[in-house]
């Protein structure tokens, strides 16, 4: 277990541990001990009842939170011809072809946070998956990275527009903003989150969906929040 800071002890003794939150006191409660120097981002940790091994109960979309993330986002597009310009004049900050594959590649360059790619570029994005699969950023239709309406993409990217997916633990790790939002925003954007992994509940699934449903801050504690409540 890591060492704990003074800080970190303080406003982890405010929030039980074992309790279920309602949705609005769970968001009260994460502001209230976010207590590094620099504005949190608040994130969103859901267990569900699926088991993402099978293809048919996989859990992989996207949203954009109504209040943005609070987070500058950079978006790297492969393109080529009037795609390319059409990206470059929606705000991509990074625009090409094979040879940012090969930068990637070769000199393990990653300053962006997001890719999009036209459906033509897929073979050389392709290649890529190696290293922009573990990092979550490979391009995928079901998320909306992988199309022709680049000018749209860019848009809801830079809007606040974020993804989700299991891991190999069927949990969907996510974020809803910064500290600095308040708990009325958090609360919107956690709602709109929720409905949104709710739509997406596989027909295949059995059971409770919604498992656990855990916020916190970067450097803060876990706050459960009581699934019976999320609708």
């Amino acid at each position: 277990m890591p060492k704990r800071s003074k800080g970190y002890k303080e406003v982890a003794a405010k929030v039980e541990k074992q309790n279920l939150y309602e949705i609005p006191e769970a968001m009260n409660k994460v502001v209230e001990t976010a207590h590094a120097k620099f504005d949190e981002t608040v994130e969103v940790h859901v267990k569900l009842g699926v088991d993402g091994r099978h293809a048919d109960q996989q859990v992989r979309g996207a949203i954009v939170l109504p209040n943005g993330t609070g987070k500058e986002v950079k978006v790297l597009v492969f393109a080529k011809g009037e795609k390319a310009t059409e990206a470059q004049n929606a705000g991509a900050d990074y625009v090409g072809a094979e040879e940012l594959a090969d930068k990637i590649q070769k000199e393990n360059w990653f300053d962006f946070d997001v890719v999009v790619a036209t459906p033509d570029m897929m073979g050389v994005v392709g290649r890529l998956g190696k290293v922009l699969g573990p990092k979550g950023m490979m391009p995928n239709p079901k998320s909306g990275t992988v199309t022709m309406d680049l000018e749209r993409a860019l848009a809801e990217i830079k809007a606040g527009k974020v993804e989700y997916r299991l891991d190999k633990q069927n949990i969907v790790h996510t974020i809803i903003g910064k500290k600095s939002f308040g708990p009325e925003k958090l609360e919107q954007n956690f709602r709109a989150l929720m409905e949104a992994l709710i739509k997406a509940k596989p027909a295949t699934a059995k059971g409770q969906y919604l498992r656990t449903v855990t916020v916190t801050t970067t450097m803060g504690p876990g706050i459960k929040v009581n699934p019976a409540t999320i609708a």
